[in-house]
Parts: C-alpha cells; sequence; structure tokens
C-alpha cells in the first residue's frame, strides 16, 4: 500500500458543495465537526478548497445552475477521490423532484461512492457514510 493512500484512509479530508437543498443537511453535517460525534478523531476535517480534499459530501438536488459547478468541484478533487451523496435531496431530489429547475439526483451527474440517506441524515449516518465510501475507495 502506498504512503499516501494510508494517509487518505487515516485522514480523510473533506470538501462539503451544497446544491440548493433547504440546509437541513449542512446542519447535520456541522454537528458532525462538534465535540458531540467528533469527527476529527477519525482524522476527518472540514476543507476549504477541493483541490485539497479526497471526499466530497455533496447536499441537496442538482439544480441547473449547479450542473456545471458540481463537475468542475469534482474534476478538481485528486485522484482517488470518493463521493458521497448526503441526504434524500441528493439521493432522488427528494420533495424538490419534479420542479423545473431540479436537474435529479447527484448521481445522474458524478460517479457515487456512498449514500447517506434521511432528511435530513442523522450525524452518526454521516460518519458511516463518509468511513464507507473511504474503505470502499481507498482500500
Amino acid at each position: 500500500m502506498r504512503i499516501t493512500t494510508r494517509s487518505r484512509i487515516k485522514s480523510p479530508w473533506l470538501f462539503h458543495l451544497n446544491t440548493g437543498s433547504c440546509n437541513g443537511c449542512d446542519i447535520e453535517i456541522v454537528a458532525v465537526l462538534t465535540p458531540r460525534y467528533d469527527v476529527e478523531r477519525l482524522g476527518c476535517i472540514l476543507v476549504g478548497s477541493p483541490r485539497h480534499a479526497d471526499v466530497l459530501l455533496i447536499t441537496g438536488p442538482v439544480t441547473r445552475q449547479m450542473i456545471s459547478r458540481v463537475i468542475r468541484v469534482y474534476e478538481q478533487i485528486p485522484e482517488p477521490k470518493a463521493v458521497v451523496a448526503v441526504g434524500a435531496c441528493a439521493l432522488s431530489g427528494g420533495p424538490f423532484i419534479g420542479s423545473y429547475v431540479i436537474e435529479g439526483p447527484v448521481d445522474g451527474i458524478v460517479p457515487v461512492d456512498a449514500y447517506v440517506a434521511g432528511c435530513p441524515p442523522r450525524p452518526e449516518a454521516i460518519v458511516r457514510g463518509v468511513i464507507n465510501a473511504v474503505k470502499r475507495k481507498f482500500r
């Protein structure tokens, strides 16, 4: 196993992208970073640039205006990369499905490695989704 792969397993860095959701999932992602759930004990930190990230957390259904931005952010993350779709909106469009601006769920735009269901999902489920994505992609 290469050193870079081992470091990504032990310390995956996360980049969060909201593609048009109601912010319920975003609040739960912030809760994951609090001392109660403490995802930093697993080595995870939220980074401000996709160029530094290993895992992309996407919340919300993909709107027309966000398609090019989602693809651009996805391409900026170095290989190997993992994508986690967080929340019912990212999985299926949620309550926004059928709207004229919604282009669909995330997996229609970029490949997704792990899905976290819920509206909003529990912080424990988000942590489990990140761990599953990292195990699946980097091992």
